[in-house]
């Protein structure tokens, strides 16, 4: 492989890409706990916890992201990552407000999501019970 002075990085939710650019460092957070990288580091796979995402733009900016469980896998120079929430935010200090804010608001459609599901569930039941009662 050769030497590299970034790596591309694409973050990605279920519905949508978050990010997706160049980076000259990546910093995260497995299982097994907080781990950097770099653009020539070695190829690997891990699972994400919940935690915060920093990733350095070629030019020095720092990007924040709250994140939530994942995937990450480094290949070559390119970084994937799949979690199933995430948010980007200016600054760590407003990271905390930031992902309260957006993740309280999934939560609450989630549940009202699990709600619909569960009376259009009922309602097929009640339609089946129905199928199964001999006509007069």
């Amino acid at each position: 492989m050769s030497m590299a002075a970034e790596m591309q990085i694409a973050l990605r939710l279920p519905s949508r890409i978050l990010f997706q650019g160049p980076a000259i460092r990546l910093a995260a957070t497995a299982e097994d706990g907080s781990f950097g990288i770099l653009p020539n580091h070695v190829d690997f796979v891990t699972a994400l916890v919940p935690s915060v995402l920093l990733i350095t733009a070629p030019d020095g900016h720092e990007r924040v992201f709250g994140i939530d469980a994942g995937l990450l896998v480094k290949k070559g120079h390119a970084v994937e990552i799949a979690v199933r929430r995430g948010v980007p935010s200016d600054s760590l200090e407003n990271l905390h407000d930031t992902v309260g804010r957006t993740f309280a608001e999934v939560a609450d459609d989630e549940r009202a999501a699990r709600a619909a599901l569960s009376r259009l569930e009922a309602d097929m039941v009640r339609r089946f019970s129905n199928l199964r009662r001999p006509q007069p």
